[in-house]
């Protein structure tokens, strides 16, 4: 695209969200660390708490940004997968860069993009060629280490036909780091056949600023599973991934959990656009306020006929403080086709502790069951450690917040 187009769209407003000052922020591409070793103890503990094993065990691969530089990609020997950082990627592959760098997202659709495309490549490119099913999780990190820093990031992810691939992708900021702005660009192409299953965990400081655009395409037969954990206080984050059903009998399943302490700004949302007959959506997500603010955006667009599609934006206010509003939204473009939502925002129902309590529960032990059964939310794809390390996280938080 024309650099004057994205200069220009240096000035364009997000259409969700608070609107960001990035002349704030430090933009630079300095190294601060050579390696994932050199992170403070702090910052590794943040790492694993967001899923991401230093020691590689029962991972494929590992990726690991810092700030605005790359310092580790490593894939393990005899495993068909290529990753490497962006910029890299875009020279050894110019034609795999007219094909799909900024095809699924457009680069002026806001400053966000802008900035992002008119600034040194920097983020992941993962390809994973045509009927290569790789086992075992790969595993990318996206890590802020210096304050004020604005760290940009822009992924490319292709799944050639048949391929399969499971991406555990952790992102935080280390607890020294008190202001700062992420902005991730991440465009993922499923192609025929294929799966892939996308678990983002996040573990930001409570003043960091977070804007990702996500665009993922997916073509006949193929699957895209997406899981989001957002547990912990985020100054502001504003988040709308759009996934694109482009081949007949493409399935994705949306999956959120979304918790919001007093001081945190979440306005998080997920689309799906069923653009072929025979394509198949979900969307999940299960909030929590506990004094957070929550907006919780979904939509289901249906293209074409014979699609089916379902919505679910659920969520539970634990405090008196913040608020949550859920926004659902159906757009149905032709008059075959099966699409459904369900929104409900409120507070634990007495008689529901009643019940349990009638059971031999007290009080915190039956409202935090309520919590967790409210939380439970089938998320595909994890390797056993993390799934029972997410699990411990909201067991504890419900016992924690249940009363």
């Amino acid at each position: 695209m024309d650099k004057h187009i994205l200069e220009e769209a240096l000035s364009k407003k997000a259409a969700f969200g608070n609107d960001i000052d990035l002349s704030a922020f430090d933009d630079n591409n300095d190294a601060h660390v050579l390696s994932a070793e050199e992170l403070t103890d702090t910052g590794k503990s943040k790492l694993e708490k967001v899923g991401i094993d230093l020691q590689e065990e029962n991972r494929s691969a590992t990726y690991v940004q810092v700030d605005n530089a790359a310092v580790e990609s490593k894939v393990k020997e005899q495993t068909p997968l290529e990753l490497m950082n962006t910029g890299t990627a875009a020279k050894k592959y110019p034609e795999l860069v007219e094909k799909y760098w900024w095809k699924a997202v457009k680069p002026d659709t806001d400053k966000y993009t802008a900035k992002t495309a008119l600034e040194q490549e920097q983020g992941y490119f993962i390809r994973v060629k045509a009927g290569t099913k790789i086992t075992a999780p790969l595993q990318a990190c996206v890590f802020m280490g210096h304050e004020d820093q604005l760290q940009r990031v822009h992924n490319v992810i292709i799944l050639e036909e048949g391929a399969e691939l499971n991406i555990i992708s952790g992102c935080a900021s280390d607890t020294s780091v008190e202001h700062g702005i992420h902005i991730g660009i991440s465009e993922m192409f499923v192609g025929k056949n294929a799966k892939l299953s996308f678990t983002m965990i996040h573990s930001w400081g409570e003043h960091v600023t977070v804007r990702p655009r996500t665009v993922t395409i997916v073509e006949e037969g193929g699957t895209y599973l997406s899981n989001y954990v957002n547990m912990e206080k985020v100054a502001d984050i504003q988040m709308y991934p759009t996934v694109r059903l482009v081949g007949k009998g493409a399935v994705t399943r949306l999956n959120s959990i979304l918790v919001a302490p007093e001081g945190a700004h979440m306005d998080i949302g997920g689309k799906a656009v069923l653009e072929v007959p025979g394509t198949r959506a979900e969307v999940i997500t299960r909030s929590i306020s506990t004094g957070g603010e929550i907006i919780n955006r979904g939509n289901l667009t249906g293209a074409a006929e014979e699609v089916q599609a379902h919505l679910e934006c659920h969520g539970l206010m634990l405090s008196k403080k913040g608020y949550i509003r859920a926004i659902p939204e159906l757009n149905s473009e032709t008059d075959n086709n099966e699409m459904s939502h369900e929104a409900a925002v409120g507070r634990i129902a007495p008689e529901e502790i009643e019940y349990l309590m009638a059971r031999g529960m007290n009080e915190e032990e039956a409202t935090a069951t309520i919590v967790r059964g409210f939380l439970n939310v089938n998320i595909e794809g994890l390797p056993d450690s993390l799934a029972e390390r997410i699990n411990t996280t909201l067991d504890t938080f419900s016992v924690q917040h249940g009363c």
